[in-house]
């Protein structure tokens, strides 16, 4: 080792002793009692000699920390509320893990001698007294919750749900009747929504047209708290009826159009040669004959058939709270299914059809699709609107 390296070495020690006992002690002045410990535990931990300012600054920093803890858990005590429970429990587990850190270094003497002394808590007794006195909070909440609930108060049922899920989470897996009331809560705080269709048009529908608009998937309908049906299950109380009412339908008569035109052009047909006086054909300067395109005008006549027929259906969703029969909502919703079918045929020479000409051949007039058809082919169509819609409702809590 050469002579800078002798110097620089120590110095370098010495500046990052001093820089780290800055810093633990820039923690403790500011009240941060924790981030001091766990920098002295960095700098003790697997050192056969301890340094003697990080044994006291852990020392001091757990003293304060410790002292803090309990001063703020004996101010929320007296306040005598008992929804501080879970606060002071918050603060107990703070502890804890506290303990746990500096414990394993226990006992802790610096390399000349100074032994640290640590007043250790009996945090078991502690946490697990502010763990029942949280827990016997929150399930005496979530009880007075539920029965608000009962008198048709879905959101005391909620809150009262996720309460539940916080005791069990955060302090006991099982408690009580918890699982019970969860379900009461889960049934309580869920909006039963239950859809129909009704026909006020005047006329028939398809036997399969209500069946056909209301079986499609209900993913993404269903929500946390929605739950919808399509026929009324026996037993269970449903809080809001969606109805999608036909007001209107209306079935075009079947129209065919029919059309004549005819496509012409000219087309080169051969050469005609020049003749010379004689009769001869003419050459030109290399001794080739003279020739010139013979042109002919071809025809085609296009036969063309335009088949249409539509039908348009009109109606409502309307939304009712089933607790009183008002309308909460009403959203128009209409579809139309158009049927449409070219054929063309034609007579005459083909090379004079267009290309528009050339792309409709080869069609055939068809049958016109029937009434029933086509209304449930509009039921089809409706549905993703209807699906849309109630998944967009804000008057369904």
């Amino acid at each position: 080792m050469n002579l800078v390296a002798k110097i620089l070495i120590p110095l370098f020690s010495v500046a990052l002793l001093l820089t780290a006992c800055h810093t633990a002690q820039k923690y403790v002045e500011s009240g941060d009692y924790d981030s001091a410990i766990d920098l002295s535990i960095r700098k003790l931990k697997g050192k056969p000699k301890k340094k003697l300012e990080f044994v006291q600054g852990l020392e001091l920093s757990f003293r304060k920390a410790q002292a803090r803890d309990l001063a703020r858990i004996e101010q929320l005590k007296a306040e005598n509320r008992p929804e501080l429970w879970e606060r002071i429990h918050d603060i107990h587990l703070g502890i804890r893990s506290r303990q746990n850190k500096v414990t394993p270094l226990t006992p802790l003497v610096a390399k000349n001698g100074y032994r640290a002394q640590f007043q250790f808590l009996d945090i078991v007794s502690m946490e697990r007294q502010s763990r029942e006195k949280a827990a016997e909070y929150l399930y005496d909440q979530s009880v007075s919750l539920l029965d608000r609930a009962e008198k048709g108060d879905k959101m005391a049922a909620r809150n009262a749900y996720s309460q539940l899920l916080d005791l069990q989470k955060r302090y006991y897996g099982n408690y009580r009747d918890k699982d019970a009331l969860l379900a009461k809560a889960r049934d309580l705080g869920t909006s039963y929504i239950v859809f129909d269709v009704k026909n006020q048009s005047g006329k028939l529908l398809p036997p399969g047209f209500a069946a056909r608009l209301m079986t499609f998937d209900k993913q993404g309908l269903d929500s946390e708290w929605r739950e919808y049906s399509f026929e009324e299950k026996p037993g269970l109380h449903y809080d809001y009826k969606a109805t999608y009412k036909v007001r209107d339908i209306d079935i075009s008569p079947e129209r065919v159009q029919e059309r004549t035109y005819t496509d012409e052009k000219s087309i080169q047909d051969g050469w005609d040669y020049l003749l010379d006086k004689r009769g001869n054909v003419r050459k030109d300067s290399l001794g080739n004959d003279i020739k010139t395109p013979r042109m002919v005008s071809i025809r085609a006549e296009v036969q063309e058939v335009h088949q249409t027929k539509a039908a348009r259906l009109s109606g409502a969703i309307e939304i009712r709270d089933l607790s009183n029969n008002s309308l909460l909502e009403s959203c128009e919703l209409a579809t139309e299914v158009v049927f449409e079918n070219y054929a063309s045929t034609f007579r005459g020479d083909e090379r004079a059809l267009t290309q528009d000409s050339k792309n409709r051949l080869g069609n055939h007039p068809l049958p016109f699709p029937k009434d029933e058809d086509m209304l449930v082919q509009a039921a089809e169509r409706l549905k993703p609107d209807v699906k849309e819609e109630l998944r967009r409702s804000r008057s369904i809590l």
